[in-house]
């Protein structure tokens, strides 16, 4: 049985839409903490990523505190396919402005979820992500390795799970309200049955002592 680990990436720092940027100073504790947990929980064999700043440095210190742990692991795999949704036009911008140029679009997003995989303005729908990702996926399967974690992101793990478990991609907004900033999503490919299970969602245990770096307590800047 493969296991694969989708971590959502550390809290980055800037509240701006989808730009590449680094990890704030949370996003680090977060990263270290979720690092901790593998290191004693679930040792890992490869470390994939999302070329995205903010995903890179996220998998590196996940990657130090395993090797810390007295565990061997090879060098991490960036690929471009598990980057984030193309946000288009609404990239670099920031909450109060994506509220007042692309409110209609936000209103018909929110109206049509469960009915329609909209794209956004200038940029990616839910079926153009899962197109890049799923070669992403299909080399992990093939890798030989059974223990994977991926950090990506938030659009992304949500586009991912509803490929895979029968949703449309008009639906992936269901799942998960608020995914948490290095939150652990679990997913387990049978080889045999060639059949992948689901095994939790959204799973931030290492966070809940440390309230301050919830989502709900981030002040945006």
């Amino acid at each position: 049985m493969i296991k694969i680990y989708f971590i959502r990436h550390g809290r980055q720092n800037s509240s701006l839409c989808n730009i590449d940027v680094p990890l704030a100073e949370e996003g680090i504790r977060q990263a270290i903490l979720a690092g901790k947990r593998f290191a004693a929980f679930y040792p890992l064999d490869i470390i994939y990523a999302s070329d995205f700043i903010r995903a890179k440095q996220t998998a590196e210190y996940i990657r130090e505190q395993i090797l810390f742990a007295g565990y061997h692991l090879p060098e991490i795999e960036i690929r471009s396919g598990l980057r984030e949704i193309d946000f288009g036009d609404l990239t670099g911008r920031n909450d109060e402005e994506i509220e007042t140029i692309y409110h209609d679009f936000k209103a018909e997003r929110d109206t049509k979820i469960g009915i329609e995989d909209l794209k956004f303005p200038g940029g990616e729908d839910g079926q153009m992500v899962w197109e890049r990702v799923f070669p992403v996926l299909q080399e992990m399967i093939a890798s030989g390795k059974q223990k994977i974690a991926a950090v990506a992101h938030g659009g992304t793990i949500r586009i991912i799970v509803a490929a895979l478990f029968g949703r449309g991609q008009f639906d992936r907004l269901r799942f998960v309200l608020n995914m948490e900033n290095t939150a652990i999503t679990e997913i387990a490919y049978d080889e045999k049955k060639q059949r992948f299970y689901l095994e939790r969602v959204n799973d931030y245990a290492h966070l809940e002592n440390y309230p301050e770096l919830l989502r709900r307590n981030w002040i945006r800047n």
